[in-house]
């Protein structure tokens, strides 16, 4: 449902990315890994329409869409959920979802029971500021956001960095619910979940792909995935 063939992409006169190329099945869980500077982020930005490639194609269920605006992308069901874990911090879980949901025209009824069945203790601080909540409760309000509406498209950046063991659990949990029902590319420096939930992984070493893994038994191995980086 994702191709992308040859992409580069600059920041100014510094290219990022050299040649990317990389697909996606409907239903498929990929991984992206690589040391920190490899372009990860760069690679999830550009296909959610933040920058734009100089080279190369992007295809949506084989409609080029490289160079189409984010907000645009994101009415067609592609979603990207920032490492940054940024929340309307002085709004309250309810309103962040109430935003989400008016954006996408789906019922707010429908998109807190999502969130609630993702993450049950949301249902007693759905009034709470969202600036008040964990870390990884902002991430998990930040994957339930990007739900709603049904994406066709789930773009992650590192959604377990910097958070406790136990929340990690949570947020893999949550993330192995999606399996084989959303499409998703999600970028994790964390090898334990990464060879836990992967359909295909990705290896990225100084802006390009440097080997594709889709073998099962290779993706669980977590040592293995570690020599490949």
């Amino acid at each position: 449902m994702l191709e992308l063939r040859a992409i580069d992409v600059a920041y100014g006169h510094a290219q990022v990315l050299h040649g990317v190329s990389l697909s996606l099945a409907r239903g498929e869980m990929a991984f992206v890994v690589g040391r920190n500077g490899a372009g990860k982020t760069t690679l999830l930005k550009t296909i959610a329409g933040f920058l734009a490639p100089s080279r190369g194609t992007i295809e949506l269920d084989g409609v080029p869409v490289q160079g189409v605006r984010a907000e645009v992308l994101a009415r067609k069901g592609v979603r990207f959920v920032n490492q940054d874990k940024r929340v309307f911090a002085d709004l309250s879980v309810r309103d962040n979802m109430e935003l989400a949901a008016h954006a996408c025209g789906e019922p707010l009824e429908r998109a807190v029971e999502r969130l609630v069945g993702l993450y049950p203790k949301f249902s007693g601080f759905l009034d709470k500021k969202a600036g008040n909540l964990s870390g990884g409760q902002r991430e998990i309000l930040l994957i339930g956001r990007a739900l709603v509406g049904e994406p066709r498209l789930l773009l992650i950046d590192e959604p377990t960095e910097g958070l406790a063991a136990i929340v990690i659990e949570d947020v893999f949990r949550i993330l192995n619910s999606m399996k084989h029902s959303i499409s998703s590319i999600i970028v994790e420096q964390n090898l334990s979940v990464v060879a836990r939930l992967a359909d295909r992984v990705f290896t990225m070493k100084e802006g390009r792909i440097d080997r594709e893994i889709d073998d099962p038994a290779r993706i669980a191995d977590s040592a293995a995935l570690e020599a490949c980086l």
